[in-house]
């Protein structure tokens, strides 16, 4: 019988439920359809919604790997796939050096902004020469993950590395109808540097200044450890009647449907799920050319705009253009269908090849 174990560094938390919760919960049953075993390794248990039906351990806000290694590893599994785990470190090495499994590493890590600096360049890619013939496969979350994976740790990985995109739960999404322009914007996001809000706040400023009697509303979405500072921003600028924080909600595909566009102004991602959500729901999005647009699913003028990254004087006169109604999208071309792939079907069905 084939024996699967899943390291995440992943907290369960019941009040944010996202596309990662419903594929480990359909990942889980698929697996146990087909007669496996798999246990499940997180920082914390929560036996919320699909998580009561998973075989869980928790290393109690401890460190994943050496928790596992210490108690479990010995317990002749056959794959190991580890997830929002650092990659190439010496747990894979120790574990692969007694235990004969496959083991599969997915990268859903991002980016620092401006990258890596030499120091931890360098201390990569030794950790690559080290410890990456440990892993069987490693699993970028899109090209742009994959690319740097081999960057990172060195072209020997070239061979082992492969895609397999995230999927969301389609079903539940309210997909937009109404395509009049209300001048309504979401942003929905971590609150953090790397996403690039406050670029949209500094954009905002100037198309207030050049726009001043023109009404528009930006909520935006999500909480983190740059949410304060973003908030002070938006005071110090008196932009609170064009700009307000909603928080951290769980339906979010119930409520992209109710704006004219998704702002998502990154500056690095390895996949990016609110895009793929809003486009999804036929919300069109306006992102950074390379950055925010990781995946290539936004195309002018077919479902959205880009703009150069950090360039906040292009993101103002977009939002200006859109806003008093100069630039709109070309409702004649075909709707972008390559989004509609991005199934959490899709997503169970490659993972669970890599069992095969």
């Amino acid at each position: 019988m084939k024996k699967i174990a899943v390291l995440c560094n992943y907290r369960l938390l019941p009040e944010r439920v996202g596309g990662m919760d419903h594929f480990f919960w359909l990942f889980d049953a698929q697996c146990k359809t087909a007669g496996y075993q798999i246990d499940w390794f997180f920082p914390t248990i929560s036996r919320h919604q699909g998580y009561a039906n998973l075989d869980l351990f928790s290393s109690q806000e401890g460190n994943v790997e050496m928790y596992f290694l210490n108690h479990f590893a010995q317990n002749n599994y056959t794959h190991v796939f580890t997830h929002f785990i650092e990659i190439s470190t010496s747990f894979f090495k120790r574990f692969k050096s007694t235990y004969d499994a496959k083991v599969i590493a997915v990268d859903h890590n991002p980016r620092p902004v401006g990258g890596y600096s030499l120091k931890k360049r360098i201390e990569k890619r030794l950790k690559g020469w080290l410890y990456s013939g440990a892993i069987d496969q490693f699993i970028g979350v899109s090209e742009y993950s994959r690319q740097q994976l081999i960057k990172e740790l060195g072209n020997q990985i070239q061979s082992r590395t492969h895609v397999i995109f995230n999927g969301l739960p389609t079903a539940q999404l309210v997909k937009r109808t109404d395509t009049h322009f209300r001048g309504s914007f979401i942003v929905a996001c971590h609150l953090r540097k790397d996403k690039g809000i406050q670029d949209l706040i500094e954009a905002i400023r100037i198309v207030v200044h050049r726009l001043p009697q023109v009404p528009f509303s930006i909520e935006i979405y999500g909480e983190g450890y740059y949410g304060d500072s973003l908030k002070q921003m938006v005071l110090d600028y008196q932009l609170e009647n064009y700009i307000t924080f909603k928080g951290s909600v769980s339906h979010l595909y119930a409520l992209y449907a109710q704006y004219d566009y998704l702002i998502h102004p990154s500056h690095g991602e390895t996949f990016c799920y609110s895009v793929v959500e809003a486009l999804l729901c036929r919300l069109p999005v306006i992102t950074t050319k390379n950055q925010g647009n990781v995946l290539g699913l936004v195309e002018e003028p077919i479902n959205g705009f880009l703009y150069d990254v950090g360039n906040v004087d292009q993101l103002a006169t977009l939002l200006q253009n859109l806003i008093a109604n100069q630039k709109v999208l070309d409702n004649s071309v075909t709707y972008n269908t390559k989004v509609d792939a991005l199934t959490l079907a899709q997503m169970v069905h490659h993972y669970f090849q890599l069992t095969q």
